[in-house]
């Protein structure tokens, strides 16, 4: 008899870089192309455009990559903090976090007799582990990981941010405020298919709703922009 082994892997395996990668390609998207836009709408030559955008996606990768890391590694910290706060326990009061263990196994539907020989044996094996994934719920899968996080926040905002980018170096005067708000939706869309399709999601329904936020950003920026009408 032969046995075959099937390693799935799960959506939430993703969840860590999908999420700051989605974020950060979004909104360098959304943010340098509204503020192209924005500053389009002012009467501001192309020249200025392009060192606009040259700036916002500097300042806006460097500033994302610096909020997710700060962000990711309080998380961190917190998960840290958490299983320094169990190992303790664990050592000081032994057969009360054993208790504990059972209790959970009961709740989720094992007999007592089997759940306190799940948690006897799973504590033998490692405790710390056990107790840190079903009373914490912490997992290795979701576990945060700043620098990953910082890296593929970063590097997504600057791919976003090079639509806007390649526009105005593309796209002749005359059509280029309008054409840069087309390439900034369509990209857009590309992005959120993209997106729920690695999430195991509806890839149309990822791209509508984030073309639809994006629309919005850029009008509001062109109307906020066409207030001032002042040539740069």
């Amino acid at each position: 008899m032969t046995y075959s082994h099937h390693a799935e892997r799960h959506y939430l395996e993703r969840a860590g870089w999908l999420r700051a990668a989605v974020l950060g390609a979004n909104d360098g998207i959304i943010s340098v192309t509204s503020l192209v836009v924005g500053m389009a709408a002012t009467g501001a030559s192309s020249q200025v455009l392009l060192i606009t955008c040259i700036a916002g996606l500097i300042s806006g990768a460097v500033s994302m990559a610096a909020g997710e890391y700060i962000s990711v590694k309080s998380q961190q910290d917190i998960e840290d903090n958490d299983l320094k706060m169990e190992a303790r326990e664990l050592d000081l009061h032994p057969e009360h976090e054993l208790k504990e263990l059972t209790q959970i196994y009961i709740h989720r539907g094992l007999t007592p007799e089997l759940a306190h020989q799940v948690a006897e044996q799973l504590t033998q094996h490692n405790a710390l582990q056990a107790h840190a994934r079903d009373e914490i719920g912490l997992l290795e899968q979701t576990a945060a990981q700043p620098l990953v996080a910082a890296g593929s926040s970063a590097c997504a905002f600057t791919l976003g941010a090079l639509f806007p980018l390649l526009s105005i170096l593309v796209l002749p005067d005359a059509y280029l405020v309008q054409g840069i708000m087309w390439v900034g939706v369509i990209s857009l869309g590309l992005m959120g298919a993209v997106a729920s399709y690695i999430g195991g999601g509806q890839p149309y329904r990822g791209a509508l709703r984030v073309m639809l936020w994006g629309v919005a950003a850029m009008w509001l920026s062109t109307w906020i922009g066409s207030l001032f009408e002042v040539a740069v």
